[in-house]
């Protein structure tokens, strides 16, 4: 790793999948990539895709309020500063499972990653965005187009991404007076290991189990870029990229 003159990100989840591509995609245009996740191999295969490109792998589990002070530490002392958080790592939680039959243990988890670990990141992102100097940042905060529409039997990973969205309006109010943008963007059927399934059978919402479309996940990797480099002046407040023909909008 060498440091150059460049934007400072903070990507959590980026071991694979979106986390991986948005990681791939940022070092290759010349940011410094802090990886976080819980697998330190798997940040390091991210890495080498980019030989060339500032990185530092940081073990994280984003639902411990101790891994997120220190991943946030460690980004600042190794780069300096923060200009961006990917708040990216997130679980689907058991797949399958009806409302009446998910344990609560399960219930408990999706919320302490998803939100809880999501809040997490993005408080202690505030807090350097706010001190630092130039003052401000971007939260990207990775929604789904769960955060609009339930797929059937996803109570838990539903319930916290409409909380996202949330949690994103109210950072977004919160972060004006101190040149901190936060967006969303709400994903459909990218392709990764956790969509894997979509190309093979998905139940849909009238019992039936059909095959559904995905895109590439570097197209929502080049999405997240534009986000990221807007001035602070401007903001992308949502947006939803999605498989064009993916059961989504109208009636399926």
């Amino acid at each position: 790793m060498t440091d150059r003159q460049a934007k400072i990100a903070v990507v959590t989840g980026a071991g694979s999948g979106i986390g991986r591509a948005v990681s791939v995609e940022l070092l290759r245009a010349g940011w410094s990539v802090v990886l976080a996740g819980r697998r330190t191999e798997a940040l390091e295969e991210t890495a080498v895709q980019v030989p060339q490109g500032p990185w530092l792998a940081v073990r994280t589990d984003v639902s411990r309020p101790e891994d997120v002070e220190a991943l946030f530490t460690a980004a600042v002392e190794r780069f300096g500063r923060i200009d961006l958080l990917f708040n990216n790592a997130g679980t689907f939680g058991p797949g399958g499972v009806p409302v009446e039959e998910l344990p609560y243990e399960a219930w408990r988890h999706v919320v302490d990653t998803n939100l809880n670990g999501a809040f997490l990141c993005a408080q202690a992102a505030y807090r350097r965005m706010k001190e630092q100097d130039p003052q401000g940042g971007r939260i990207i905060n990775n929604g789904s187009v769960s955060a609009h529409a339930p797929r059937p039997h996803s109570v838990a990973y539903t319930a916290t991404k409409h909380a996202l969205t949330g949690l994103t309006k109210s950072l977004s109010l919160d972060g004006r007076p101190y040149r901190i943008a936060v967006g969303q963007i709400d994903i459909g059927n990218a392709a990764t290991d956790m969509t894997a399934r979509m190309q093979t059978g998905a139940l849909q919402a009238n019992g039936r189990t059909a095959p559904e479309p995905v895109m590439d996940v570097a197209d929502v990797a080049r999405t997240v870029r534009h986000m990221a480099e807007l001035p602070l002046e401007a903001n992308v407040q949502f947006a939803t990229v999605l498989a064009t023909a993916m059961p989504y909008i109208g009636r399926g």
